[in-house]
């Protein structure tokens, strides 16, 4: 293999690396804040008014772990981790392009009650914007795995 491949294989791991980081960093502190306040992410998801009341606390709890398992799934670079984020991921835009359809300002949720973001926006939008953007690195990390085995 040339030196130009090895570089540009190299720059393109290093990249599938960050991707993956961000992704990773972005669960956890998406995960942890709405795990030790479970009553106050309740009542994030009961805003959105799409669960009866008896799910609310359990899909609350389920949430945050499995934001926890996938960003676990990810360190080990597991494809299908990042096939479940990206599921995860288009879920949540559905409900929050739901959301908006419906007019209401609350907040998105992303990070818990004490998301710094509810106070700086007020707004929807720019969840659906992280989100597709995790998507994409996602789709990146996924594409890098494919291209990597196909030289081996």
């Amino acid at each position: 293999m040339d030196a130009r491949r090895k570089k540009k294989q190299r720059i393109l791991s290093v990249a599938e690396k960050i991707c993956r980081a961000v992704i990773i960093l972005v669960l956890l502190a998406a995960a942890l804040p709405k795990l030790f306040n479970i009553a106050d992410f309740a009542a994030i998801i009961n805003a959105y008014a799409i669960l009866p009341g008896f799910a609310v606390t359990p899909v609350a709890v389920f949430l945050p772990l499995a934001e926890i398992a996938l960003a676990l799934g990810l360190i080990f670079n597991r494809a299908s981790s990042k096939y479940l984020t990206i599921f995860l991921l288009l879920f949540f835009i559905a409900v929050l392009c739901y959301a908006i359809s419906q007019g209401l300002d609350i907040d998105c949720g992303c990070f818990g009650s004490e998301d710094p973001e509810h106070r700086a926006f007020q707004g929807l939008r720019v969840a659906i914007v992280r989100d597709l953007v995790m998507i994409f690195l996602l789709l990146y990390s996924l594409w890098y795995c494919n291209y990597r085995e196909s030289y081996k």
